[in-house]
């Protein structure tokens, strides 16, 4: 196929973009520049590594988490292969919208876990790979591949089934001058061809003619791509070389309705994968619940033409709009919601004129969802909380006391009920990594304080233990669990922990000195392998010299005295003498549970007055598929959606990301929120978790620690 290898060639092919088109970047965020990103859940972003990788992926998740640290710079987190060296470069996406916002710079360096980046040029982008692509709307079902091929990259597990269903992608080049361009690039159901196991083929039909994606390329043909598909949380990343081809037998393969794109893209692929992607997963983009409320986000369109406006008053290009002319334009009362009127039109006739006969009549650039149904109805549990670390607090040689506050600065106030857990997000080598840990603080406070325990071989206490350090930044989610003193009695409160155990039950006995209604009475018995090994070993005693007639405290070490078993619970039990309305809360491993249980079952206790919170580790399993899985998910028996589970992933990553209303809370394995019924296929799940012996004879399943090994059908109707 006849390559096309100069600028002069492609220019004749392309023409030349309007001068108007330059005029719109911009060196630095301005202030709606900075609205849009406090709004945008997810970006595209490629860059090169230190040796020089081409990678595309999407980052994100929470609305925000590109932070403006001034002007010229921007943080986030980057969790993946490879650290980023050199010029990067964004497209920043809106749910809903059409345009989007592209942003190039350089990496200037790290700050905590944030990549820290240069700002050199933003710029709006027009809507059109959106609206073609149809990204925001309910997604046609996928044709199958019309054939796999057999070896090459593009043979992988899942790859060419991907690409069939895929029309939309992230594609970044770059040039040898230090520039870098990460392209939006959207077509009808499919955006790239698969010609054989080594090649794809990306048709490059009609935009702004500014063609840095060609051009780049005609001096570097490196390249990267990431591919979505509409109510899919997975990405296919792609790396390779490109070529540009004007070969007529081709283009008229890629006509729609006798139109034909102008040149065609050719990459040589070498490598190709499917994998989950966490930010695609928490930014939720094809729930309706969680796209940002249409009269408070920015108009795309109106931004650049304030970016045009400021440019053109100090640009004397001709063929530009007077500066007097566009500033009038976006300061009448009106005028930018009719010209908003104008451009979604050209959108809509100029996408006809290509060929695309179904776009809708409320498929524009503001509305970019409007001419299809939502994907689903989505859960509307919160987002994240951002989080730093404010101190660190060790306790004993093996257990240290995190103390987080809000990332912002503002001081918000963690409410939850005392012996509740958060669960704490971080990204650890790459990887997204979650652990559910009890508060040991008490409610009500602006700052959180978590008791972590580091288990040899865990992999978040360890990162928490050697890596974690003041300022840096975590999320959080929750409160979750019912093991809480909520309980409604005004009686004594009985606490019985061993170990780690002990932290939910600290801050029970934080929040009742300060809140317990007077003559109730707290008792502790706490167990642990050693003097050393007692976890708030002073703020204990301490706490009991300063109530002694609330608070008590009874020290077992094992080491010294044995086990405690269910005799010496029953002694200490009958010492205290408890209300007859007293609670009693037991947390700690399996045997304390058990001989706890029997103790206060033969003193005659009331099953109901008693509370427990088991303290396991969680191991993988190992079990998953290398395959995408597919996960149809029920109502008492009525459909309510399907989604695409991908290699790895668990069910209830997969439905969030579809907008599929699936339960949950912990998102660990710990709360039992998210239990669903498997009524078909095979689900692996992490242990130990939440569930019972018999919950697990009756089918059910947790979605959060699941991963399908075949196709599965999910009752999400409460059990």
């Amino acid at each position: 196929m006849r390559r096309l290898t100069t600028a002069e060639e492609v220019g004749a092919a392309v023409g030349r973009p309007a001068p108007v088109i330059r005029l719109k970047q911009i060196s630095a965020l301005d202030e709606g520049c900075r609205n849009v990103l406090a709004l945008c859940p997810l970006a595209a972003f490629g860059y090169r590594d230190a040796d020089g990788t081409s990678r595309t992926t999407f980052i994100g998740g929470t609305p925000g988490f590109a932070r403006v640290l001034s002007p010229q710079r921007i943080s986030f987190r980057l969790t993946g292969s490879g650290v980023p060296r050199g010029p990067v470069s964004f497209f920043f996406l809106l749910p809903g919208v059409g345009e989007t916002l592209r942003v190039n710079g350089s990496v200037a360096g790290r700050e905590g876990a944030e990549t820290v980046v240069e700002v050199q040029e933003a710029y709006v982008h027009c809507a059109q790979a959106v609206l073609r692509s149809r990204l925001w709307q309910h997604p046609s079902p996928a044709e199958p591949p019309a054939g796999r091929p057999t070896d090459g990259p593009l043979s992988g597990p899942g790859v060419a089934e991907f690409l069939a269903a895929a029309p939309f992608l992230a594609l970044s080049t770059w040039d040898c001058s230090g520039g870098s361009d990460t392209s939006p690039r959207g077509d009808s159901r499919t955006v790239a061809r698969v010609l054989d196991g080594h090649t794809l083929v990306v048709p490059d039909r009609k935009g702004n003619k500014r063609a840095d994606t060609l051009h780049n390329l005609l001096r570097d043909d490196r390249l990267s791509l990431a591919a979505l598909v509409p109510g899919r949380s997975g990405v296919l990343h792609v790396r390779g070389r490109g070529r540009i081809t004007d070969h007529p037998a081709l283009l008229e393969a890629l006509a729609l309705r006798g139109t034909a794109p102008h040149l065609a893209l050719l990459i040589d692929v070498e490598h190709a994968e499917v994998t989950g992607n966490d930010a695609v997963v928490h930014s939720r983009l094809w729930s309706p619940a969680a796209r940002p409320d249409p009269a408070a986000t920015p108009d795309l369109m109106a931004l650049a033409g304030k970016h045009l406006a400021a440019n053109s008053a100090r640009s004397d290009a001709t063929g530009t709009p007077p500066a007097f002319l566009l500033r009038l334009i976006t300061s009448v009362p009106g005028m930018t919601r009719l010209l908003r009127l104008v451009i979604d039109r050209s959108y809509r006739t100029g996408l006809r004129k290509e060929g695309y006969d179904d776009i809708g009549p409320g498929a524009g650039g503001r509305n970019a969802g409007a001419a299809g149904q939502a994907v689903g109805g989505g859960a509307t549990q919160p987002p994240l909380r951002e989080v730093r670390v404010a101190g660190i607090r060790r306790e004993t040689p093996s257990v240290l006391t995190l103390v987080l506050e809000d990332a912002d600065g503002s001081p918000g106030v963690f409410e939850f009920g005392a012996g509740q857990f958060f669960t704490l997000v971080a990204g650890i080598d790459g990887d997204t990594v979650r652990r559910a840990y009890s508060a040991s603080s008490a409610p009500g406070s602006s700052r959180l304080e978590v008791t972590v325990k580091h288990i040899e071989g865990g992999r978040f206490s360890t990162h928490v233990h050697r890596a974690l350090r003041v300022g840096d930044r975590l999320a959080v989610r929750g409160p979750s669990g019912s093991f809480h003193e909520g309980h409604g009695s005004a009686g004594d409160l009985v606490l019985v922990a061993a170990g780690s155990g002990v932290t939910p039950l600290m801050s029970m006995i934080r929040a009742h000195l300060t809140t317990r209604r007077a003559g109730a009475r707290i008792a502790l018995l706490y167990s642990s392998r050693s003097e050393e090994e007692i976890i708030f070993a002073e703020e204990l005693t301490r706490l009991a010299e300063d109530h002694p007639d609330r608070l008590s405290v009874t020290h077992v070490l094992t080491g010294r005295d044995g086990r405690l078993d269910a005799d010496g619970v029953r002694r200490w039990v009958t010492g205290l003498v408890p209300s007859p309305d007293a609670d009693y809360c037991v947390c700690g491993p399996d045997p304390l549970m058990d001989a706890v249980r029997s103790a206060l079952s033969g003193l005659g206790v009331a099953e109901e007055r008693v509370h427990h919170e088991r303290f396991t580790g969680r191991a993988d399993t190992g079990a998953t598929t290398t395959v995408p899985q597919e996960m149809i998910v029920e109502e008492a028996g009525r459909r309510v959606g399907a989604a695409v589970v991908e290699p790895g992933q668990t069910l209830l990553d997969a439905g969030l990301a579809a907008g599929l209303p699936m339960p949950y809370s912990c998102t660990v394995g710990s709360c039992g929120d998210c239990r669903v019924r498997l009524r078909g296929g095979e689900v692996a799940m992490d242990e130990p978790n939440c569930l019972t012996p018999q919950q697990k004879a009756d089918g059910q399943v947790l979605a959060c620690v699941g991963c399908p090994l075949s196709p599965v059908v999910l009752d999400i109707a409460p059990s």
